[in-house]
């Protein structure tokens, strides 16, 4: 028996998958709420949490063990002595949302997929 195979989905700029990317219109687009009700390990048992997302990292210390090893290493003379990443493909990050508890201020993170366009807490879109 043979079945027939769906066709695949395709978006404006004729892609076959439109894949997370900057350049295309129809990529996905993210909108979260601000609040959900999700499990503390702490409360141990479900409860409403606030959400926040932090779009960049934070400060590098200098007291980091790899930090310093690396610091070590590059003293003196000798030029670069580790490689330099310079093959970036990637165009999107993950996002990772941090979660608090409105009960006991546990936070804990939740990381989605890749996304063009994170919004927290935006206008819900209309009912097609």
């Amino acid at each position: 028996m043979v079945y027939a195979q769906a066709p695949l989905p395709q978006c404006a700029n004729a892609h076959t998958l439109c894949t997370p990317s900057p350049h295309c219109p129809d990529a996905p687009q993210v909108n979260f709420p601000k609040q959900k009700k999700t499990y503390c390990k702490r409360c141990k048992k479900h409860t409403l949490q606030s959400i926040t997302w932090q779009k960049k990292a934070g400060k590098a210390s200098l007291l980091a063990q790899g930090k310093r090893r690396y610091d070590r290493k590059q003293a003196g003379f000798g030029g670069q002595t580790k490689p330099v990443f310079r093959k970036n493909v990637k165009t999107t990050k993950k996002v990772v949302l941090k979660l608090k508890c409105t009960v006991c201020g546990r936070m804990h993170q939740f990381s989605l997929k890749r996304a063009v366009h994170v919004e927290v807490g935006g206008q819900k879109a209309a009912a097609k």
